[in-house]
């Protein structure tokens, strides 16, 4: 007998996985709605039947990737040693998504912005909860490194927006010069940067 071939994912998972692999490989702005649909074999009818837009189909591509950074991240926090490791982890999460759902040229949500595609409300509603959650959990996790005292939230507050400039950095530095080395110097940056707060 032989062997079943594996089930065709659902029509609506080939439209997200088409668009997440286009958005990481030419950007948005660049991919025609025909390539996506013949990427995902669907027809036209069946992205508006389940999305309504091209734009809307991004929005919940940028969903389904948000949810799944939002976990890679979680996990390396959990799976990290100590307050300096929680809050450096964010490096290990990206080192680990990109394993995992594939290297990009750069960022998804930072693509977004820069092509002009937020225009669509839910397109920029999951670019701005990207951002507040790199900038929530880096101040979270910042908070146990700087200590206590009389200015310690503003502090946690001031380190987590500096190591948001040094992700966002990494991440836009991977489209000028795509490799490996980004992430290793960004997180030698990152080591600087937490020291310069916590032996102040």
């Amino acid at each position: 007998m032989a062997p079943r071939s594996p089930a065709r994912p659902p029509a609506h998972d080939r439209l997200l996985d088409a668009a997440d692999d286009l958005v990481a490989a030419r950007g948005w702005a660049a991919t025609p709605v025909d390539v996506v649909l013949a990427r995902a074999e669907v027809a036209p009818a069946t992205l508006y039947a389940h999305f309504g837009s091209k734009d809307r189909l991004l929005a919940a591509t940028l969903d389904r990737r948000l949810a799944r950074w939002d976990e890679a991240w979680a996990t390396a926090v959990d799976e990290a040693d100590g307050d300096r490791g929680r809050l450096l982890a964010v490096f290990d999460a990206l080192d680990s998504f990109g394993e995992a759902y594939g290297r990009t040229r750069w960022c998804s949500f930072l693509g977004a912005a820069a092509e002009g595609t937020t225009s669509d409300e839910a397109v920029a509603d999951a670019v701005r909860r990207d951002s507040a959650l790199l900038r929530d959990r880096l101040v979270a996790l910042a908070g146990p490194v700087v200590g206590e005292g009389e200015r310690a939230q503003e502090r946690a507050e001031e380190l987590g927006a500096h190591l948001l400039v040094v992700v966002t950095g990494c991440l836009a530095m991977r489209l000028r010069e795509p490799g490996d080395d980004q992430l290793s110097r960004a997180r030698a940056t990152a080591e600087l940067v937490i020291d310069a707060f916590t032996t102040a």
